[in-house]
């Protein structure tokens, strides 16, 4: 009897810690982050990356020979440089040539034009009182219009000597000549481009023709300015798919209204091809993947309840979920790695 006491006494005790240990284990609480549920919206997008060009641009060269003058901007009280705004029609650039102005004759054509324009109205009237024969009346108006065609070319000619843009843009290049320097035919005078409209060509995966579709919104970022996002649209489509690899072309159409993005840059596009409103939207890296399923966990009275959740609308960050939440759960965010069903959880913030 003396041998059993000191073995029950240490099965009492052995007892006793273990029931202290469960009793302890108990009341341990997982400390977690919640998010309750709300309504919210999702857009299944597909990513695309490429150069953004824009949709005017011309490379402006002389059409005659002459000496090179850079005018003033109007703007700045400065000669024109790189970086300029001008509107349609601005005059930049000057070429004089005394002989070549010489031999338009401008100022003989316009008085032949006048003569001529006298001597056809006079025809019509002795004509009409049956002074003049058809044949007469028809060899003034032919005078006359030879003379408009003559003075009007003339004046084309001259116009050549005043370089002008053609559309409203910014001088994105503005070659040096010197001052009055007699520059050849066919000088590069200065490159415009208006970019308040881009466009993105891009070549897409065969597997996304079917979901790309024209009028589709994109939203297009730069890395450069990540604050700000620009709006887009896919303007084309081809049909044909490449068969070295395995993708289709497409072009968007991306508003740039305040100048944000320029061209050349590198733009990101995402291009929506579905969305939803209203709908429960979690973010995937809460999402556990097991064999039962795809499972996240909610808090309820204190506990962690494991859910199986089903996947609707997806994109790289975001998931809708069309069974196994509901509005108002509060989802668990943070510590769920550890989470079992039903363990015990502490929420914190």
């Amino acid at each position: 009897m003396k041998r059993l006491i000191p073995f029950i006494i240490a099965v009492t005790l052995l007892a006793s810690c273990n029931k202290d240990e469960k009793d302890l284990n108990k009341d341990i609480s997982i400390p977690v982050s919640v998010e309750e549920l709300k309504p919210q919206s999702i857009e299944k997008y597909i990513e695309t990356t490429g150069t953004v060009n824009p949709v005017k641009e011309i490379s402006k060269k002389s059409e005659i020979a002459g000496n090179y003058i850079l005018l003033i901007n109007p703007k700045t009280n400065k000669k024109f440089a790189l970086g300029d705004y001008v509107k349609e029609g601005d005059e930049i650039i000057r070429l004089e040539d005394k002989e070549y102005e010489n031999n338009v004759k401008i100022n003989s054509l316009k008085l032949s034009l006048e003569i001529s324009k006298q001597v056809f109205e006079k025809q019509q009237s002795l004509f009409e009182k049956g002074g003049v024969t058809v044949s007469e009346l028809k060899n003034a108006e032919i005078n006359f219009i030879n003379s408009d065609y003559n003075y009007k070319d003339a004046l084309i000619r001259l116009e050549k000597m005043h370089v002008k843009a053609p559309f409203s843009g910014v001088i994105v290049d503005l070659p040096y000549y010197t001052p009055t320097v007699k520059i050849d035919i066919n000088s590069l005078m200065f490159k415009l481009m208006d970019y308040s409209k881009l466009y993105l060509e891009i070549n897409l995966a065969e597997k996304d023709l079917a979901f790309v579709k024209t009028n589709q919104k994109v939203k297009i970022t730069n890395y450069t300015i990540p604050e700000d996002t620009l709006s887009g649209i896919v303007s084309q489509i081809s049909p044909a798919i490449n068969a070295d690899t395995r993708s289709f072309k497409a072009v968007i159409d991306i508003k740039n209204s305040d100048l944000l993005m320029r061209p050349g840059m590198f733009a990101k596009g995402e291009i929506i091809v579905a969305s939803a409103d209203s709908t429960i939207v979690i973010p995937k890296s809460v999402i556990l993947s097991k064999q039962r399923g795809n499972t996240v966990f909610v808090v309820d009275k204190g506990l962690a309840q494991e859910r199986v959740v089903t996947f609707g609308l997806e994109n790289p960050e975001e998931v809708q979920i069309i069974s196994g939440l509901e509005k108002n759960d509060r989802l668990v965010i943070k510590g769920f790695e550890t989470l079992r069903n039903r363990s015990k959880v502490k929420v914190i913030k």
